[in-house]
């Protein structure tokens, strides 16, 4: 079933529900999608809604850390909420050693052995595992890797 279908699904189970947390998010989030499949002008492959679900979450992560530096813990918690609705949707992020596992043998795999190969390596595991690991994480484990 695609993306969007089961969105759409869930969005009537939540105001069934009147669950109005996961109504608003999957809101936003079709809106998202339909606004990416708009600005691209044909349907969205799966990558490409993985891009605007991840997007989502980046932006309250973001939102939520400032919220808490602002000492709104009210719109702070609003933001992870909103998080937990979209991570559903996501594919379950790796953990720190798999990511370690995955790079190390990925660097093997492209004869990636200093520094300079680290866009080689970030490029390769990003678009392999997309999706399913932090940038963040990638970048660190990548520079122990290749030091």
């Amino acid at each position: 079933m695609p993306l969007i279908d089961t969105i759409m699904k869930d969005l009537k189970d939540a105001m069934k529900a009147k669950d109005l947390v996961t109504r608003d998010t999957l809101r936003m989030v079709k809106a998202a999608l339909t606004e990416a499949e708009m600005a691209k002008g044909e349907k969205l492959s799966e990558d490409d809604e993985l891009d605007v679900l991840s997007r989502g979450v980046k932006t309250r992560t973001e939102s939520a850390k400032q919220y808490e530096e602002g000492d709104r813990q009210d719109l702070a918690d609003k933001e992870k909420a909103e998080i937990a609705v979209i991570q559903r949707y996501l594919p379950k992020p790796m953990s720190e050693d798999e990511i370690r596992a995955a790079m190390t043998g990925l660097a093997e795999e492209l004869g990636a052995t200093t520094m300079k190969d680290m866009g080689k390596l970030m490029g390769a595991v990003t678009s392999r595992y997309r999706g399913r690991v932090d940038g963040k994480v990638a970048s660190k484990l990548a520079r122990e890797i290749l030091s």
